[in-house]
Order: structure tokens, then sequence, then C-alpha cells
């Protein structure tokens, strides 16, 4: 799918009262600029004319179905061994190409912002969604803060890595700790989010507490929980989902109907408490704000 820039990027932020067919409309809108005609058609066989506003996915299913390897493979593991977890006290350790590098309390970390509700799509690569109501401030006021240098073109974050805590880090699994990052610029989109709660209420351990990255236009696996340590870095990181299976995990991880995952179809999505699958928007129904960070780009290449 070649990205090509559209002529309007609206800042509009994301709020509850907006998060409805409007949007719903924004998206395919933006996604008559990003695909070619075939898809358009394709996608306009698949998409119903009327869409009923986003509902908030129920707590009790956002906090019992997760993906957290940390804790465990099935969905319900998270919730079940993270109870006795310890997410205070909590340092976060900031290094790399900034100004203010240095070890930090979570609570200094955070203070200097206010954290505010932000209602977001999440879509997870297994084809399965919610509707989430974080409690987060934007990435971008905190890259601001650290004060990146020139050089720093990329941030990478890291997960605790604590074995005797996170039964899923004793075995081979995964290569610990878990690693993800962005591109700075995708980080200094609105959109991009350290979050530390949902629902009005202190994340929770399997959600990734205590602080935990939200990036709703790519796939969950992006988002890394209980972070540690945030490097600003020239060179773009190695992630480990893309280590582990780059066939199948790109760097990227941008939402994209048209790219299917070697094992399933990327084109559908069930959002969880509903019975039936709907379409998957491209960037996940947030084009018309990010589309324009992959200008010229090839993204069935740069998945």
């Amino acid at each position: 799918m070649l990205i090509r820039r559209p002529t309007d990027v609206p800042a509009s932020e994301i709020t509850p009262e907006h998060l409805s067919r409007r949007e719903f409309l924004a998206g395919l809108a933006a996604a008559g600029v990003l695909l070619t005609a075939g898809e358009r058609q394709a996608l306009a066989r698949t998409v119903p004319r009327t869409e009923p506003d986003d509902k908030l996915t129920p707590y009790e299913s956002v906090t019992t179905y997760n993906n957290f390897y940390e804790f465990g493979t099935d969905k319900s593991d998270p919730a079940e061994n993270s109870k006795s977890f310890k997410a205070k006290p909590w340092k976060v350790r900031v290094e790399g190409e900034v100004a203010r590098p240095g070890e930090y309390d979570l609570d200094d970390l955070v203070n200097p912002y206010k954290a505010q509700e932000h209602v977001y799509r999440h879509r997870c690569v297994e084809a399965w969604s919610m509707v989430i109501p974080w409690l987060g401030f934007p990435l971008r006021d905190f890259v601001t803060r650290m004060q990146p240098t020139t050089r720093a073109r990329f941030i990478e974050f890291t997960t605790l890595l604590d074995p005797a805590q996170m039964p899923g880090q004793r075995g081979r699994g995964l290569p610990w700790p878990y690693v993800e990052g962005l591109r700075i610029d995708e980080a200094m989109n609105p959109l991009a989010l350290l979050v530390t709660g949902l629902y009005g209420k202190p994340l929770p351990n399997q959600n990734g507490a205590p602080l935990r990255l939200v990036v709703p236009w790519k796939y969950g696996f992006k988002g890394g929980k209980s972070i540690v340590r945030i490097r600003f870095m020239e060179t773009q990181p190695r992630t480990t989902w893309n280590e582990v299976a780059a066939d199948e995990y790109g760097f990227y991880a941008n939402v994209n109907p048209a790219v299917d995952h070697p094992r399933w179809s990327q084109a559908r999505e069930r959002r969880l408490g509903e019975l039936f699958k709907r379409p998957t928007l491209p960037f996940n129904g947030y084009a018309d704000q990010v589309a324009s960070l992959y200008a010229g780009m090839d993204l069935g290449k740069n998945y």
C-alpha cells in the first residue's frame, strides 16, 4: 500500500464525544487516498453504509483478556499471574541522545503532566480489538522535556526484567527483556501516549502497570508495558517481535487491512463483546492524523 501525503491532516484531539460515525467516515475518506482503486472497491463491498458509535469495551474484558507474555501466553494468564506484582516504587532510566538523562522516580516523571482521558481503539495483531478509555499524557510532552539531541531519530522502550515476579520470563520463550521502539516523529504525534491508568483508575498490573506505551494506529504489540528504560537513539532499535519473527512482525506495525499476517487475514477484526467481525480500518481509523508520517513509503513492504 503506497502512502501519498494528504492535503489536510487535522490535529484535532480524540475525545469520547467524537469517537463516532464521524471518525469512521474520516477513516474511509483517508482510505480513499491510501488505497488503490481495486482495494477501495473491495473495501466498499465489505463496509456497511452506517456504523454505530464506538462503545467502550467493558472493564472486565479490558482487564482479563490480555497479551502480556511476561506473565504467560494465554489471554487469562496476565490477570491471574500478576496479582502479586509490585508496581511501587518504580524508576525509569532515560538514556542516550538527550540533554536530561538519568534515573527518574515514576512520580517525578509523570507529575509534571496532568493525566487526561483518551478514548482510543486498540487493535491486536490476532484480529481482535477493544475501545479503551486510557489515562495518560502525550508522549511528545515527555520527549520535549528530555530535550533530545539532533542525533535522536528513534526511541527505544524496555520492559522490566524480573523473572521472580514475571513467571513468563522464566522459560525460553522470547528473548527478555521485551523491547519496542518508535521513530521520533511518530513519538511526537499527539495520539501517542504514555499511560498510567484506564477507566479512571490506576493501570492494573495485567495491563502494564505502572507505565506503558499506547500507539493507537499500530498493532498492540508496539505498546511496551511496565517500562523501566527509555533510550533515545540515532539508529533503529532491535525490537523483540521483529527479532523473533521479522516476516510476521515488522518494525512499523501500522494497522493495515491490505497486508495479511502470514497465518491469517488482517482485513477484518472482532471487537470484544461483539458477535460479528467488522472491517479493519487503515491505521486503525486514525489515518487522517498519522498518514502523513509515512508519505512515500510502501507499507506493503515497510509493515
